[in-house]
C-alpha cells in the first residue's frame, strides 16, 4: 500500500538506461540471499496495511462469506501486494541504492539480485491473480491484476519519475485493497467500497508530503520529482492543508450516509479535528527544527488516524454481526 513514493538540477547519473532497472553496479552483490531478504522485497509493513483495509472491506461486504473463501481473498490481495513491492524494488533498485533510507534494501545492497526479485514478484503475481479469480470470482481477480498494473507500471515505471503529481495519482494503488476485498466477498461495488478507496486515496498525499518534507534532500539526490523537491517546502505545506481539509469531512462521510455508526461519527470528526490541527502547524511553521518535528508529528500521526478510522469500521462490522 502499502509503500513508498523534476529539474532536479540535471539527469540523474543513477539512472539506467531503460529508465529504472538495476544496474550492474547497484545488483553487483553476489545475492546470497536469505529468507528475510525476500520476504523484505514484499515489504511487509506496507502489507500489514493492505491487508488490514482489506479485511475491513471483506468484514462490511453485504453477505455472509465462507472462512475458506474469506482467507483465500486475503492471502491473495497480501501476496499480489507483496508482488508489486518486490516488483518496485526490481525497477527502482537505482534510486533505492541512492537514498540512505532505501540504500539498505536487498537489491541494492546486492543480497538479492534484480533477475531474482524480478523472477519472485511476477511469480507471485501470476499466483495471487490466478488463484483468486479462480478460487474467489473473476470480478476481484481482475481488480486484484489492476492494482498490481497500476502500482508496477503506472506509478512505479512512469509516474514515481516524471511527476511531482506521483502521490496524488499513484495512492489509487495503496486505495484499492478493500475495494477488491469487498467484491471478493459480494462479486459486486457499491458505494461504501468506493467510499474506503477514496478516504485511502486523499489520505496519501498528505502522509507522504509530510514525510517527503524532511526527506526533500534524498528525494533530491535520487532524483524523484517530489513536490517539495519540484514546488518547494511552501507549496507542499499548502497542498497537505488543503488535502487534509479535503479529507476529514470525506473520511467522516460514512457516518452521515449510514454506512457507518455513532463510534465511527465521533472517531472520524475528533480524529479528523486532530489531523486539521497538525495540517496547520506543519502549514504555519516553516523554519528550523520546529518544521521538522511539525513534519514528522503529521506524518506519525496520519499513520494511527487511518488505523482509527479503519479499526472503527471493522468494530462496528463485527459487532453488528455478534448482534444479529
Amino acid at each position: 500500500m502499502s509503500d513508498e513514493r523534476a529539474s532536479l538540477t540535471g539527469p540523474d547519473p543513477y539512472a539506467m538506461a531503460s529508465g529504472g532497472v538495476a544496474s550492474a553496479g547497484v545488483a553487483a552483490g553476489e545475492g546470497h540471499a536469505a529468507p528475510r531478504d525476500y520476504f523484505e522485497l514484499l515489504k511487509p509493513r506496507v502489507m500489514s496495511l493492505v491487508i488490514f483495509t482489506a479485511l475491513v472491506g471483506l468484514v462490511r461486504a453485504p453477505g455472509d462469506v465462507h472462512p475458506v473463501i474469506a482467507f483465500t481473498a486475503l492471502l491473495c490481495i497480501a501476496v499480489g501486494a507483496g508482488a508489486s513491492g518486490a516488483l518496485n524494488m526490481w525497477w527502482d533498485a537505482d534510486i533505492d541504492a541512492v537514498m540512505a533510507r532505501t540504500r539498505g534494501r536487498p537489491v541494492p545492497s546486492g543480497r538479492v539480485t534484480g533477475q531474482e526479485a524480478l523472477a519472485f514478484g511476477l511469480t507471485l503475481s501470476a499466483f495471487s491473480v490466478v488463484v483468486l479469480g479462480l478460487l474467489v470470482n473473476a470480478l476481484s481477480g481482475a481488480l486484484l491484476a489492476f492494482t498490481i498494473f497500476f502500482y508496477v507500471v503506472i506509478y512505479t515505471m512512469w509516474l514515481k519519475r516524471s511527476t511531482s503529481q506521483n502521490i496524488v495519482i499513484g495512492g489509487a494503488a495503496g486505495a484499492f485493497p478493500p475495494l477488491v476485498a469487498w467484491a471478493a466477498a459480494s462479486g459486486t461495488v457499491s458505494l461504501e467500497p468506493v467510499l474506503l478507496f477514496a478516504i485511502i486515496f486523499f489520505w496519501t498525499p498528505p502522509h507522504f508530503w509530510a514525510l517527503a518534507l524532511y526527506r526533500a534532500d534524498d528525494y533530491a539526490r535520487a532524483g524523484v520529482p517530489m513536490l517539495p523537491v519540484t514546488a518547494g517546502p511552501d507549496e507542499t505545506r499548502l497542498q497537505i492543508l488543503l488535502y487534509t481539509l479535503f479529507l476529514v469531512p470525506l473520511a467522516a462521510s460514512p457516518a452521515f450516509l449510514g454506512y457507518a455508526g455513532l463510534a465511527y461519527g465521533a472517531v472520524s470528526v475528533l480524529a479528523g479535528a486532530w489531523m486539521i490541527v497538525l495540517a496547520v502547524r506543519v502549514f504555519r511553521v516553516r523554519e528550523g527544527e520546529a518544521a521538522v518535528k511539525a513534519a514528522k508529528g503529521l506524518f506519525g500521526f496520519s499513520i494511527v488516524y487511518l488505523f482509527a478510522l479503519f479499526a472503527t469500521l471493522l468494530g462496528e462490522a463485527v459487532i453488528s454481526g455478534l448482534l444479529r
